[in-house]
């Protein structure tokens, strides 16, 4: 349901802008003997020339030349016509949320859940992206497995992830910090092999 709002609200926006974004405005015709209708061949030749010179983004802002009887009068855009693209941010949140993205990444103003760009993409990877990716790697292990005839485990390498650089910055340095930790004990907890260093006496 949120898709069909966004995609409505998309297609009301576009009509907007074809219409050169004045959907309330009109034209008034009014003769010189007080009379408001137009022959056919004059009402077909003001709206050509509508058409061709002030709609659409090409003919934005032009300046519109009216003949003798002829008076513009805008209108600009009622309640619910600005209340339209709200709608359409709504509707693109409800899409985000559902399929795990921060409406920040995708340029949704008002979501305030993450206090900056870095956070929410952070965000995105830890709770949207390495979930679907472990279980994806999962199966692919369990297949790889079942072929080899034997056990094999595969693992994302998280440290080329560079939205997660600064969690590995932060690890590394805590990790690094610790006084009370011995050197095997650090590499251990930042998952490095043991190195096997001999020293010949």
């Amino acid at each position: 349901q949120a898709v069909d709002v966004h995609n409505s609200a998309s297609a009301w926006s576009k009509a907007l802008l074809d219409n050169a974004a004045r959907p309330s405005g009109a034209i008034v015709y009014r003769s010189s003997d007080g009379q408001g209708t137009m022959a056919s061949d004059q009402y077909e030749r003001l709206l050509s020339e509508m058409e061709n010179h002030h709609q659409g983004a090409r003919n934005a802002g032009r300046p519109m030349l009216l003949e003798g009887g002829l008076d513009w009068k805008p209108m600009g855009f009622s309640p619910s016509d600005m209340e339209f693209q709200k709608t359409k941010e709504a509707a693109g949140r409800e899409i985000a949320m559902a399929f795990g993205v921060p409406p920040m990444l995708i340029g949704i103003p008002g979501d305030a859940t993450y206090a900056n760009y870095q956070e929410a993409n952070r965000a995105f990877f830890r709770l949207t992206v390495l979930p679907l990716v472990n279980r994806v790697v999962a199966a692919v292990s369990d297949w790889i497995s079942d072929y080899a005839g034997h056990g094999m485990l595969l693992k994302p390498d998280l440290d080329q992830l560079t939205a997660l650089a600064p969690e590995r910055e932060a690890q590394w340095r805590r990790i690094g910090e610790a006084t009370f930790l011995s050197d095997p004990e650090k590499r251990s907890l930042l998952g490095l092999p043991v190195l096997d260093l001999k020293i010949n006496e």
